[in-house]
Parts: structure tokens; sequence; C-alpha cells
């Protein structure tokens, strides 16, 4: 098979190497000229992933090179830059090209999901990908299992049959509201876990973090139009064992700066790559405004991202909120 890789940053590095070891000829596209030299020189992309690429897989900063006769273009740019490249490739991508999208991230400008903002665009068939998998461990082979969603099963089991393999297993979920909804806000819990760890705080505090997460971000996602037991599965509470407890994940690091007592912008100047998180927590935030749906850890977030707010004082907040029972609106 033929595959475009559109990103050269971690995870798109890391699922090139997937599928190059399934015999499929990969080609990566990537903006960056000095990235691309480096990767031709040295087959190392030591910015984002320290594992040699093989030979055999394509680099090029050429997009309509990078396209042409791909049966399957894997989206494996950070969120925010979705609708730039997009754009870039309506009119160039094959029209039976089925897109897989990697990135977990909401729109700031619009609040839509990932999928959502490429149908807006193109027509081609959008299969999302989502679940606990760190780059850092896909591209060393280690078994990893996700779930794949789209608004066309065919295309979900095409990409099922193409992608999955003994290290890589592959699940079909039909709640795509659900499946991306789950791996974006994820990563807002993620960076709540990091404050905690940056705080001092220890197993406990996290436990309670990640669980009435999960039940906040049901919350919002019942009131998306998701199913509920989509967030019990990899996508939800799956993505958020993997991304709140290992160092791996730039939330979970950017959190622990943040707890430490660094400012927003010099953790994300130290961390040096995207923290999908942080435009994530404002646009749940805008959300659970919308919805009037409780989200009180993420709010939380959100004052200690956007308002200054110490997070010793929200914890203090989340800790001293009225009395409820558990099952509360879950």
């Amino acid at each position: 098979m033929d595959i475009a890789v559109l990103g050269a940053g971690s995870w798109g590095t890391a699922m090139a190497i997937h599928l190059n070891s399934m015999r499929h000829n990969v080609c990566i596209w990537t903006k960056d000229q000095e990235q691309l030299e480096e990767i031709q020189k040295t087959h190392y992309n030591k910015k984002y992933l320290d594992v040699k690429l093989p030979e055999s897989i394509g680099i090029t900063t050429d997009i309509e090179y990078a396209l042409k006769n791909k049966k399957i273009v894997v989206m494996a740019v950070p969120s925010h830059a979705v609708r730039s490249v997009v754009e870039r490739i309506r009119g160039v991508i094959d029209n039976d090209s089925i897109i897989v999208n990697l990135a977990k991230g909401l729109e700031t400008s619009s609040l839509k999901r990932m999928s959502q903002v490429i149908k807006e665009m193109i027509d081609n068939p959008v299969v999302v990908l989502s679940g606990p998998s760190h780059a850092e461990e896909v591209c060393k082979h280690i078994p990893t299992a996700c779930v794949i969603s789209s608004d066309d099963i065919n295309a979900c089991e095409y990409v099922q049959d193409v992608m999955m393999d003994e290290n890589f297993r592959l699940y079909i979920n039909k709640d795509l509201i659900g499946v991306e909804l789950g791996g974006s806000l994820k990563n807002i819990i993620a960076l709540g876990a990091g404050i905690s760890d940056g705080l001092g705080f220890g197993d406990n505090t996290k436990a309670a973090l990640m669980t009435r997460g999960l039940a906040e971000i049901t919350r919002l996602g019942v009131a998306l139009g998701s199913d509920p037991l989509t967030f019990l599965g990899l996508t939800g509470m799956g993505d958020l064992i993997v991304t709140c407890t290992s160092m791996y994940s730039r939330n979970r690091r950017a959190g622990i700066k943040i707890g430490q007592g660094k400012s927003l912008n010099e953790t994300l100047n130290e961390i040096g790559m995207v923290v999908e998180g942080v435009n994530t927590t404002k646009s749940a935030y805008k959300l659970s405004k919308m919805h009037n749906i409780e989200m009180p850890i993420t709010c939380e977030i959100y004052s200690i991202l956007f308002e200054g707010k110490d997070p010793r004082e929200a914890v203090y907040s989340l800790m001293t909120r009225n009395k409820k029972h558990e099952m509360e609106d879950i």
C-alpha cells in the first residue's frame, strides 16, 4: 500500500515506522527543510523521536508529490494546523484517498472536532484514530491497542486491515463523536495530573482527578451526542490512564512544571512541542458554558492556565465544593 504521512512530529514519525514495518510504501511530508535534511542525512528525527528511521521511508517537502496515488493519507499534524493543511491538499488529494486523522483536539475558533474541520473542506472519507498510544512505544513495536471511528464503516474496516498487525491492534467504534471527544478531553485531565505531581501530591489525588475527570468528560460528551460507554473504552479511560501516568505525556510534563511554579509561557517554551491540552482546555471551558455542563476540574485548570489562579487555591476550590452523591449527573 502507498501511504502518505503528513507531519513529521513524534506521532507521524512513529506511525511511518510502524507502517513501514508492515511493508507499506511510506512517504512523510514535512514543511521544514532543515528537518528534511536532517532525516535524509542521519535517518534520525532527534527533536521529536530518538529512533532510527528505515532508509526505505521517503520524506519530502513537496506535498503534491507526497499525496500522489496514495490510498491512505495519515494526518499527523497538531490540531491547530489541521485546517491549514487540509486547505493545502484540497484539489490535490485523490478523490478516493482515505484520511486517517491522528490529531487529538478541538478547533479553538469553531469548537469543532477534527473530522468536522476536515469534512467541511473535502469529501474524502475520514477515519479517526485514538486511544492510549505513546509514539515512543509504537515506534519500538511495543504492543498497543487503539480505536478507530468514522461515519464510513467501510473506510474504517479498510484502515483496520491496512494498519493493524500483531503489535498494533485496532478496534472499531461507531461513536465518532465520543471517540474524538475522549481523545481530546483527556489531555485536560492529564494537565491536572501533572499539576498535582508538581505540587507534590500523591496517588490518592491523581486517582481522584482521573476518576472525577472521566465523569465530567462523559457529561460533556453525552451532551454533545456521544454514547457514555465510549468513555469507558480505549479513547476514554485507556487514553486517560496513559496520559496521566507517563512521563512520555507532554500534557503531564507541562502540568508538572506549572505545579512547580512555572508560568504557561515558560512551560511551553521548555517543552518545545505542542501541548494539545492547553487549547483543548479553552475549548472545553467554552463548551461547558454553552451547554451548561458542570466541569469543575476543567474550570479550575482553565483558571490556572489563563487567569493566573494559584494551583493550590484551585485544589482547595475543588475539595471544598458542595456535597454530592458520587453518581449524581452520571
